[in-house]
């Protein structure tokens, strides 16, 4: 069963109803949300999702309402879903609506920004509900023990992205349409050039930064700049990359993906794409949910583990490329690969990774990265 609501196409929305701190309490004395231990684990499971942007952009949201969607069959599961929530106090005001209208024993606030103060503060108000949230901000001592992060280890798919790219580039220029300079969004750059350079060591990556999650205008801006300076092949990492991937494909340029499947949007420009797998993540927190199962804190895997997935290779794609990227997505799906393998300089001259040395995913080295290797044309300050 799935109960989605828009602040937009109704009178009254979620946030709207809770306002009024005197409505919000008188509910909460009504209804008060399902106690989450073993002793009351029941089957029965609602489940909310709440999304910052629109849940079609083709990005971040539809990768987590795909999520949502897969959870949706399983028995005795209810979705209750918000898109277009602020990371402002109203994404508190939809989480206690989930809580105390519709019985919600576990949410998924999904944008960044949900997590301190918002989640944070609902996690204290409501300390027998489970919140999870996407990203890594999550600490074991810190922050309260109902609540907790996940994520996934995309760049491994950014690196796949990388040699599909490395094999239609001609320029030897590909290059990257990057909200902000993170270590989440450094190691995705990194990644995609080192994918390249592993087919051909003369390839670089020319990097624009729109400063934004979420601009259209910017987007479309920055694809054309690294078009006119020679670039062929395009990815990126900002919320919705459907401006990226259509303002490049109408360029002539080659597309590879990022967050979820953007092949409809240029079907013969498409090369791949690196995806997330939510649904897999999600089924595995509702079942233990429903089991009365301690749900995990820190939860992380990659292409291995399901928590990411690659879009089908495009009809642009060599079959030379294709053996390539195959044969490494092979070896990412056993165990012991390293996208970060050193020797490797950042694109200041310093060593960065030395020769021998080698991190898993998981390295603390890479989740505080905050250089952008050789080869990258960009600047990470």
């Amino acid at each position: 069963m799935t109960k989605l609501l828009h602040a937009s196409s109704r009178p009254l929305s979620r946030r709207a109803f809770l306002q009024s701190s005197a409505v919000g309490a008188a509910v909460a004395s009504l209804a008060p949300g399902l106690v989450f231990s073993p002793a009351a684990a029941q089957s029965a499971l609602t489940v909310g999702f709440i999304y910052v942007g629109p849940k079609d952009d083709y990005g971040y949201n539809q990768a987590h309402a795909e999520g949502a969607t897969a959870i949706k069959a399983l028995p005795g599961v209810t979705v209750v879903e918000e898109e277009n929530v602020p990371e402002t106090v109203d994404v508190q005001k939809t989480m206690e609506s989930m809580i105390n209208l519709d019985g919600a024993a576990l949410l998924f606030p999904t944008s960044f920004g949900y997590f301190d103060p918002h989640m944070l503060e609902m996690s204290k108000k409501y300390p027998d509900i489970h919140f999870r949230h996407c990203g890594g901000l999550w600490q074991e001592g810190k922050h309260p023990a109902n609540t907790g992060s996940y994520f996934g280890y995309i760049g491994q798919g950014q690196y796949l992205n990388g040699i599909a790219a490395g094999y239609a580039t001609r320029s030897k220029k590909i290059g990257f349409v990057a909200a902000k300079p993170i270590p989440q969004v450094l190691q995705n750059i990194n990644s995609f050039l080192l994918g390249a350079r592993s087919v051909d060591p003369a390839i670089t990556c020319q990097v624009i930064f729109t400063g934004e999650w979420s601009l259209a205008v910017k987007e479309a801006e920055a694809t054309n700049a690294l078009i006119d300076q020679g670039v062929d092949v395009v990815t990126c990492h900002v919320d919705s990359p459907k401006v990226v991937v259509e303002t490049a494909a109408g360029r002539g340029a080659f597309i590879c993906g990022y967050h979820a499947n953007q092949g409809p949007l240029a079907p013969e420009k498409y090369l791949t794409g690196a995806e997330w797998a939510w649904g897999n993540v999600y089924a595995d927190f509702v079942k233990k949910a429903q089991a009365g199962e301690k749900l995990g804190n820190f939860v992380r895997g990659g292409l291995k583990e399901g928590f990411v997935k690659m879009s089908p290779l495009g009809p642009a794609v060599s079959e030379e490329a294709r053996r390539k990227f195959e044969a490494t997505l092979g070896e990412m799906m056993t165990a012991g690969f390293s996208v970060f393998k050193g020797p490797i300089r950042d694109n200041k001259g310093n060593v960065v990774v030395t020769d021998g040395q080698a991190f898993a995913e998981d390295a603390i080295e890479l989740e505080s990265m905050a250089y952008l290797v050789e080869g990258v044309v960009g600047s990470a300050a």
